[in-house]
């Protein structure tokens, strides 16, 4: 009886799998002698024959409806032995094409068409290609779990043509910007999209269930292609660039020569290296006060710790920060010593990572960073005297990755990171083994890790670990998911990752529902709740838990809104704010909402707004929060676009750690008021050609009340010691940050970039915090301005186009 049960279920299996593959449109395409001509006309010989893909079918916002009679599509395909060529028909009506000239990679507001390709046809490793009705281009790299990737960045060819019934793009997409087995015969995986952006309608050729499954199990497959060699995948991207710096009467003028190469090891691994690195058209970071037992975290700026780094984010280990930040030794000061100058910085001298997948879905990656010698002055006050003591060693960062996919819906995954430092300093070790399953009908997920950390400095070895293990129902109108996570005291992964606390043992439930098709009033509508429960890992005692509910909704005049309120009921222990280990500090019955509403961008006027909450009910205390923010949006034509926001945040009666005084732990109650100004703009004279502003200000003053207190042993604040804030430090705040970035950017070739960028910078900190605004804003002028000047060309050179050029040289 069991093995005939055996056979029904293999039967059944066989009979699903074949008609999941039935289901797959098939696109059958010719080689083209002669390559089209990517100019946005059809008239090429390669696309008379050539078999046309059509009847798209809507997934967004509706399921299954036709397009409109004159908004039909047609793409075609063909390829030569060096690239893939797409011509598409986009039938409109051209006053309901919907366009804004943006940089590469921003789709704006404005109707788009997309590629999808999947050489190795494992639903799984896609990489997309969006042009829209401006020329503008978008590409990415998409994974099940890290989502679409736009930093992912390729050179490739387009171009578009308005007509009276539609718009023509045409595509050019050369083997260099591909991962593919050399086969002679071969089958990808292919799909399309139509972005409609008045109304939001998304079509693609091969119908899509968003109920459930990653959307690239929903791909068509081109049939035909044959004898064609992965080409040698080598890119160079030689660079230059000066940099002109002024601060407080002080002049610096620094000037680089360096180069970026991509180089194809394999037909499906490529070496990504950066020599002679240069970061100096970062922007600046959005600073904020940071009064909690938490650093502060940035996002990464530099593109080549943005691009390609998919598999090294596996576990969450890499913080690409990290690399080239703030030095980890500390300074020993002798008598009559002060510290001159302290690096934030540290030099990266070379980069490089080596990543791809094998055709059994094997990935691998491999990492590499070197960080130079940091020194710190010191002087001697007394006779002038400096010296140099070393803060930051030679050091090595290391990622190396095994991801093997399976099931074209499941991962597993080994990773390590690892920093050496030379000398007595810190190194660090981090291991980690996941698991990401989903089960074949695509309606379940379990999610498990487990990572150990190794931390070696002077005085020993310590060990740590960490776990997390959930299950999640991803399919249907009502879902769910169940987690807990572990880490014990001594789990850290902060030389190469970002670990804000250890030793926890935390439990989380969820659940959802969502609408799939619209109503008669609604695009889309989701409604969730959560709770979590957490404890210490060691001791195993209580730490607090949560309540809370979020909806969201889109109308049928593309008008969004939605709403969350968190609620934490009864005493809560902080383990953290008191900042030593073993203390902790009480507060109860937290409770925080918010409100939000976003209108359509599609006007040339649009509003963002938000208003929200929090506070505390807790005898003898008062404690209020409230917040809210405006973000007008004026699109004042195709190329010109404007942003002004505005947020304000007050806070009256919060406590929090100030200092210690005679090793007692000292709290205060403060009053903190912020007040953030951010204007961004652009202006895109062409696809090619753009100037971008942006501007922000971050003022945030924080008031204590007079009399502090102590914290107990029992997590209780106390006043019987007495203390008065004229007893330590000030710790009054204010504090205020201000910077402008205004650039411009020229590309002048595929590939290839002129950029210059102006920057300046403000920075006052004080403890006047009973000062206004407007006299912070006077006193912040006061202050030496930062003014930067950069300049930067970069070109980019194929191998192969420069092998094709010799070759037309010698034959001329």
């Amino acid at each position: 009886m069991k093995t005939n049960l055996l056979w029904v279920l293999f039967f059944l299996g066989v009979l699903t799998i074949q008609a999941q593959n039935k289901d797959k449109k098939q696109l059958h395409i010719q080689r083209t002698e002669t390559a089209p001509k990517i100019d946005g006309v059809l008239d090429d010989v390669a696309w008379v024959n050539a078999e046309a893909a059509t009847d798209f079918v809507q997934f967004r916002p509706d399921v299954g409806n036709a397009p409109k009679d004159y908004q039909t599509t047609q793409v075609k395909v063909t390829y030569d032995d060096h690239a893939i060529y797409f011509a598409a028909y986009l039938y409109d009506h051209p006053d309901e094409i919907m366009k804004q000239f943006n940089q590469r990679d921003n789709f704006g507001q404005q109707d788009f068409f997309g590629v999808v390709l999947n050489p190795n046809n494992d639903a799984q490793n896609d990489a997309e290609f969006f042009v829209f009705p401006t020329g503008n281009q978008a590409d990415a790299s998409y994974s099940p779990y890290n989502g679409e990737d736009f930093s992912w960045n390729s050179v490739w060819d387009s171009a578009v043509k308005l007509v009276d019934d539609g718009w023509i793009v045409e595509i050019k997409i050369p083997y260099r910007c591909l991962r593919f087995a050399n086969k002679e015969v071969q089958t990808w995986g292919l799909q399309f999209h139509r972005h409609f952006r008045t109304t939001r309608e998304q079509y693609t050729w091969n119908p899509i269930d968003p109920t459930k499954g990653n959307i690239g199990l929903y791909h068509g497959e081109i049939i035909g292609i044959e004898n064609i060699s992965p080409p040698t995948r080598l890119s160079f991207y030689p660079f230059a660039s000066t940099i002109l710096e002024s601060y407080d009467g002080e002049f610096e003028d620094t000037y680089n020569i360096g180069l970026d190469l991509k180089y194809g090891i394999s037909e499906n691994f490529t070496l990504d290296a950066t020599l002679i690195p240069d970061f100096s058209q970062a922007a600046f970071d959005d600073v904020v006060l940071n009064l909690g037992p938490f650093e502060q975290t940035f996002a990464e700026q530099r593109q080549f710790f943005t691009e390609g780094v998919d598999l090294f984010n596996k576990g969450n280990l890499f913080y690409s920060r990290r690399v080239g930040g703030a030095p980890v030794g500390n300074v020993e000061l002798e008598e009559n010593e002060q510290i001159r100058e302290y690096p934030t910085k540290i030099k990266t001298l070379n980069a490089l990572k080596v990543s791809g997948r094998t055709k059994k879905g094997l990935g691998i990656g491999v990492f590499n960073a070197i960080t130079e010698k940091t020194y710190a002055t010191i002087e001697n006050v007394l006779n002038g005297e400096t010296r140099k003591e070393l803060i930051e060693p030679l050091a090595n960062y290391n990622i190396f990755v095994l991801d093997q996919q399976f099931n074209k819906n499941s991962t597993v995954s080994l990773i390590n990171t690892n920093v050496t430092r030379n000398g007595h300093f810190r190194d660090g070790n981090v291991t980690a083994g996941l698991l990401n399953y989903t089960n074949k009908s695509n309606t379940y997920n379990v999610d498990a890790q487990f990572k150990m950390s190794n931390i070696n400095e002077e005085d020993g070895t310590k060990t740590g670990w960490s776990s997390i293990l959930g299950i999640s129902e991803i399919s249907g109108n009502y879902r769910f998911s169940l987690y807990n996570t572990m880490a014990d005291d001594d789990f850290d992964i902060n030389d190469l990752g970002v670990n804000l606390r250890n030793n926890y043992n935390n439990f989380s439930a969820d659940a959802s529902y969502r609408i799939f098709e619209p109503t008669e009033k609604l695009n889309n509508f989701y409604v969730g709740v959560w709770a979590n429960y957490n404890r210490l890992y060691d001791p195993g005692t209580y730490t607090g838990m949560n309540l809370g509910a979020s909806f969201n909704a889109t109308n049928k005049k593309i008008n969004s809104y939605g709403a969350n309120i968190n609620f934490e009921p009864g005493k809560q222990y902080d383990y953290f704010e008191a900042r030593t280990k073993g203390k902790y500090f009480i507060y109860e019955n937290w409770y925080n909402f918010n409100l939000w509403y976003s209108s359509n961008y599609n006007k040339t006027f649009a509003l963002d707004t938000n208003f929200g909450g929090a506070g505390l009910i807790e005898t003898g205390r008062d404690m209020f929060n409230y917040w809210f923010g405006v973000s007008p949006r004026f699109k004042l034509s195709d190329r010109l676009l404007i942003v002004y926001d505005f947020q304000f945040d007050n806070v009256n009666g919060d406590r929090g750690y100030t200092t210690k005084y005679q090793e007692e732990i000292v709290f205060g109650q403060r009053d903190q008021r912020t007040i953030v100004n951010s204007l961004s703009g652009s202006y895109n004279f062409n696809a090619y050609h753009a100037l971008t502003l942006t501007f922000r200000n971050y003022w945030s003053t924080v008031n204590y009340n007079d009399e502090l207190f102590t914290l107990q042993d029992n997590g209780h604040l106390s006043k019987e010691l007495g203390l008065q804030k004229s007893d330590i430090n000030d710790p009054d705040i204010n504090f205020n940050t201000w910077n402008l970035d205004f650039g411009y950017s020229w590309q002048f070739a595929p590939g290839s970039q002129l950029s210059a960028l102006y920057r300046n910078q403000l920075f006052s900190y004080t403890s006047e915090s009973l000062k206004t605004y407007g006299r912070s804003m006077k006193d912040l002028f006061n202050e030496p301005f930062q003014h930067v000047f950069s300049l930067k060309l970069i070109y980019f050179i194929d191998y192969n186009d420069l092998k094709q050029a010799f070759k037309k040289n010698e034959n001329s």
